[in-house]
């Protein structure tokens, strides 16, 4: 059998972006193999460096989050040496990503018109905000803006809260994927044409398309959903309750996984009541039955109904603290935890890659770099001498 040190080993990234969605999308090519070189301004731009606490000796948790497998090079992209360093750069890679404002890169000489003249096979992915073209391509994006003006906020959390966010920066999670899929593809369409393309992802338009079923909904129905907090539109019941002791989350899908459940409470008139026989009519008679319920889930406690749940194959999930997580014996098993030695910060933890792959597997190659470590070794794989490194270090080139 074949053995492959990464799905996309040979395939070069410059990455000039920061933050999260694109650093996401550049770390999971690293994972699967992708020589990744994380490009920043002499003595690093990442924003996300410096967000904290947490640091461990200096590093950032959230750094570190988004950046392993990857190479650090700082390069001065407003002067011209710096950019002329890129052009080489460019010239033997695959991929580029960058997150600039609309235009920034087109300024520097760096646009993809400007770019494919150096390499015609070069994959230009850009992430902004809004997107390279429309009435809002100028505006800056960020997680929080898009996830109020999407709609995502207008139906997360309840009537008594409030619109609310989503506990991680989830636009720019969704982004970084949809970024990744495209420039994959855009690999793959290549490999026939032999031509780059160019990938304009925006996050607007990832957080809109997020919406599916609510999305869908509206667009069917022309009604406008309100917040339902942890219950489902088309769903019931699958929601919270509350036990004796604390929380679940209860996910019946189908008419048969219904009965099932009233028999595990002991309410089996429930599943033949005229008003709950079906999922549609569940739904409209919601707020009749979901009290129901809830009277009896409160009177066992969770590890009960865990039990009784799972062996009558009802969905059933505790809901987990981040102590309770990582202590769970399935994820340990799954690898998704990691350890890496970093030579600033010593050990450090993070959490690994869900892509499981039988041949090329995924492997943590290196830590969250510091920025410039690796600057003089990939000059010097671009024929630059000691001397000249040194030089263009004294002219803050590098």
């Amino acid at each position: 059998m074949i053995h492959l040190a990464g799905a996309l080993e040979g395939i070069r990234v410059l990455d000039l972006t920061r933050v999260l969605a694109g650093p996401y999308c550049s770390m999971i090519l690293g994972d699967l193999g992708a020589d990744v070189i994380k490009v920043e301004a002499p003595g690093g731009s990442d924003d996300t460096r410096k967000w904290g606490p947490p640091f461990q000796e200096g590093v950032s948790a959230y750094y570190a989050c988004a950046n392993r497998n990857k190479k650090s090079l700082t390069i001065n992209l407003k002067a011209e040496k710096g950019t002329n360093i890129i052009r080489q750069l460019v010239s033997e890679s695959d991929v580029i990503l960058h997150n600039f404002k609309t235009g920034t890169m087109e300024r520097l000489g760096l646009g993809y018109d400007q770019l494919k003249k150096v390499n015609e096979g070069i994959v230009y992915c850009s992430i902004t905000g809004f997107g390279e073209t429309g009435p809002y391509k100028h505006l800056p994006g960020y997680d929080f803006i898009i996830q109020a003006m999407s709609g995502l906020m207008s139906i997360t959390g309840n009537e008594e809260s409030g619109p609310q966010k989503t506990g991680v920066a989830i636009t720019d999670i969704l982004t970084g994927l949809y970024a990744c899929i495209g420039v994959q593809a855009a690999l793959l369409e290549r490999s026939h044409s032999g031509y780059g393309q160019q990938l304009d992802l925006s996050l607007y338009d990832a957080a809109v398309s997020s919406l599916v079923n609510i999305g869908s909904n509206y667009l069917m129905s022309g009604d406008i959903p309100g917040r339902l907090g942890n219950h489902h539109a088309n769903i019931v019941p699958y929601q919270t309750f509350r036990t004796k002791d604390g929380d679940m989350v209860i996910a019946v899908g189908n008419d048969i996984q219904f009965a099932s459940l009233c028999q595990v409470i002991q309410k089996p008139e429930l599943a033949a009541d005229i008003r709950f026989r079906t999922n549609p009519d569940r739904v409209s008679h919601r707020q009749e039955l979901i009290p129901l319920l809830q009277e009896g889930f409160l009177e066992k406690p969770t590890d009960y109904w865990k039990e009784k749940c799972q062996g009558a194959n009802i969905p059933f999930g505790p809901i987990y603290t981040l102590d309770d997580l990582f202590l769970d014996p399935q994820l340990k098993e799954r690898e998704m935890f990691l350890k890496a030695e970093h030579p600033k910060a010593g050990p450090i933890k993070m959490i690994g890659s869900p892509l499981k792959l039988s041949r090329s597997k995924v492997k943590l190659k290196r830590h969250p770099p510091e920025p410039g470590e690796h600057t003089d070794e990939i000059l010097k794989s671009l024929g630059y001498k000691k001397k000249e490194i040194e030089e263009l270090r004294k002219m803050s080139v590098i």
